[in-house]
């Protein structure tokens, strides 16, 4: 018989898998934090800290925007790539991603968007600049886009580093201000990871089998979609010979159903040892692991979300860039917050308690505690209701 997961240990077991089950606090040792939730998204919006330093800070209150590029460009501690979109993963995963750099160039020589990559040739001249004149950024090339007007057009220097960058045959060195520089991967790369040649079918099983961990329980289809290296048929495969490496499970959602899914082989004692998460109130990005698949996010806590920054302003439910509120493992509410670093403040835009969420005096202090800590990782100094701050519940 498949093990039954209630819908409040399967809450506490993501929140305990994903890192924010206990109090982020304690020494700011970011690489078995991005070892942990598997890769962390990067964004370029900066609202108040750019998401990839949002995700890291929720789990540790110590981390600073400089950390994580010191550990990707100088200690080589991370590498970049994609996931499901741009990402830093540990360097020691590199043999696993064999295969992805195969299927994104695959993926790009199909796509539109890269129908015009220059050629052999020009791809050759690019790689001899880098290989002469170390890392490179897209400014310093000055080719121009040969057929304006047609969306997600792009030089074709950019279309041709990208094609390199994802084959795998240029890797990112650093960023400066969030551009990338490119140089090659046997520069950047330690030997030993590079020459580590893996079989197809060895990275298929470490992808399905470290997703699934990360994620404590899925479906095939939460499994396919964590890394996004692994297409559905070879996740259905995987489950189907990875033998006592699963166990079937039935999970309950937050409406009272049940569903079926896979959990790793040790369910039973991570379900014997969970504990209740810390009481905390987290201000959590749009793009961290927890809220990024809304579907389970819905099901789970009964959160509904959608990121809408790229929505009309008109047509906005929320706001342009809002913040899910987290205490303990049930969502209270969402706010717009905006950085302005120049002026040093914090400015709180719109909030929204959750339906039925009780907004006492304690609660206000824990919020009011976190926003002061978020607005030292933005460098700022004051926290100031722009909107109209309601009042505490009697």
């Amino acid at each position: 018989m498949p093990i039954r997961i209630n819908n409040r240990d399967a809450r506490r077991l993501w929140l305990d898998a994903q890192g924010l089950a206990t109090p982020p606090v304690g020494e700011p040792d970011i690489l078995p934090i991005v070892r942990k939730l598997g890769f962390v998204q990067l964004d370029t919006i900066r609202v108040v800290s750019r998401a990839h330093h949002h995700i890291i800070w929720s789990r540790n209150q110590h981390y600073r925007e400089p950390m994580l590029n010191r550990l990707l460009a100088e200690e080589r501690g991370l590498f970049e790539h994609f996931t499901h979109d741009a990402s830093v993963l540990p360097m020691e995963f590199y043999p696993m991603w064999q295969r992805q750099f195969r299927r994104l160039k695959t993926k790009r020589e199909r796509s539109k968007y890269f129908s015009s990559v220059p050629g052999a040739a020009e791809r050759e001249a690019i790689r001899k600049r880098i290989a002469d004149e170390g890392p490179l950024s897209t400014h310093a090339f000055d080719t121009k886009v040969e057929e304006r007007g047609k969306m997600w057009a792009r030089p074709p220097h950019k279309l041709a580093l990208d094609y390199m960058w994802y084959a795998g045959e240029l890797a990112t060195s650093h960023r400066v201000n969030f551009n990338k520089y490119y140089d090659l991967s046997e520069r950047v790369i330690p030997a030993d990871l590079l020459a580590h040649d893996q079989a197809d079918q060895t990275q298929i099983d470490w992808l399905c089998g470290a997703a699934l961990d990360r994620l404590g329980f899925a479906t095939p289809g939460e499994i396919q979609r964590f890394w996004e290296a692994v297409d559905a048929a070879e996740v259905k495969t995987w489950l189907g010979r990875a033998g006592p490496l699963v166990e079937p499970v039935e999970v309950q959602a937050a409406d009272g159903s049940w569903s079926n899914g896979f959990a790793p082989a040790d369910i039973g004692r991570r379900l014997a040892a969970i504990d209740p998460p810390t009481s905390r109130l987290r201000i959590l990005n749009p793009f961290d692991p927890v809220i990024r698949d809304r579907a389970r996010l819905k099901r789970l806590f009964g959160f509904e979300y959608r990121v809408e920054m790229f929505v009309p302003a008109a047509k906005r439910e929320w706001g342009y860039y809002v913040y899910p509120l987290l205490e303990g493992d049930r969502f209270v509410g969402r706010m717009e917050v905006k950085g302005d670093r120049a002026s040093g403040t914090l400015n709180v835009l719109a909030f929204w308690p959750e339906p039925g969420v009780k907004w006492s005096a304690s609660r206000w202090k824990k919020l009011d505690a976190e926003l002061a800590r978020f607005a030292r990782l933005a460098d700022a100094r004051t926290v100031t209701w722009v909107c109209a701050r309601p009042a505490a519940a009697g």
